[in-house]
């Protein structure tokens, strides 16, 4: 297993693997790698020749500070887990210096309007970041394949958006949620938990599980109010927003219409915590 901490020395690698017709695979993470980051890279894995993880906490997508601040980092953590799933990953932790060259500000992106829902209402600024860091990295890998997680699903439509617009020449892979014991969406945050909530986050699953049920025989407006209610009697998860929209568009929904699919989007906060979740309703 290689590790390149500068874009120039891997360019130069890749340029030579590719020389040799080998596809290269891209699974880009912030690093705190858990079972969830796994099976992107297992996927990867199966399907390329030469995969590169990427381990960069971007600083452009993150609207609050004290969320950059407290960001897990657990880099020789990171680095045993992928060596003991295999010799043949590629890891990309770069500094922010190299990345940016010096000017760390984010590119301005056109969404098609993707941006401007759930997340976008919340996370000034996080769309543009995101849109950066992972064009950065589609320009210095030249991935055929890049693999990215369905519990970021509004950022996953937008990459893929972002890719469309761009002309890129990268198949982008959804890879579905991983999920603890309790149902809680994998996540690098969920280690920030003390054990009592994170035991208790189940209620986040559960919630949207009887939401789905529900969504079969009830309108959307009715289920959301119902989500919204569970909540309030649970003193430890505060509730950001709850949104059924449409897979394609994600703007929330008011009637359901035929040949449409529908997702539950959600945002919760545990403390200071913000954890999200997404399950699709048809």
């Amino acid at each position: 297993m290689q590790i390149f901490t500068q874009k120039e020395a891997l360019i130069q690698f890749l340029e030579k693997e590719k020389i040799e017709k080998k596809t290269v695979g891209l699974v880009p993470t912030m690093g705190a790698l858990h079972k969830g980051h796994l099976s992107l890279v297992e996927m990867a894995l199966k399907n390329n020749d030469v995969v590169v993880v990427s381990i960069f906490v971007n600083p452009t997508q993150f609207d609050n500070k004290k969320d950059l601040a407290k960001y897990p980092k657990t880099f020789e953590k990171d680095v045993e887990i992928l060596g003991n799933l295999s010799n043949n990953i590629i890891i990309f932790a770069p500094s922010v210096e190299d990345i940016y060259d010096n000017n760390v500000t984010s590119e301005t992106f056109d969404f098609d309007g993707l941006e401007h829902e759930m997340e976008g209402k919340f996370r000034s600024g996080h769309f543009d970041g995101v849109g950066t860091i992972v064009k950065k990295l589609f320009l210095i890998v030249a991935p055929k394949n890049a693999y990215f997680g369905e519990k970021d699903f509004q950022q996953l439509q937008i990459i893929k958006k972002m890719v469309a617009k761009n002309k890129l020449p990268v198949t982008i892979t959804g890879c579905p949620i991983s999920r603890e014991e309790s149902g809680l969406a994998m996540s690098s945050r969920n280690e920030r938990l003390p054990k009592e909530t994170r035991n208790e986050a189940s209620f986040i699953y559960e919630t949207i599980i009887k939401a789905k049920e529900k969504f079969g025989t009830e309108s959307a407006l009715d289920t959301i109010n119902w989500i919204e209610k569970q909540f309030d009697s649970k003193a430890n998860f505060k509730l950001e927003y709850a949104e059924i929209a449409n897979e394609e568009t994600l703007k929330p929904i008011k009637s359901k219409k035929e040949n449409e699919r529908y997702r539950l989007f959600i945002a919760v906060y545990a403390g200071d915590i913000r954890l999200i979740d997404n399950v699709a309703l048809n």
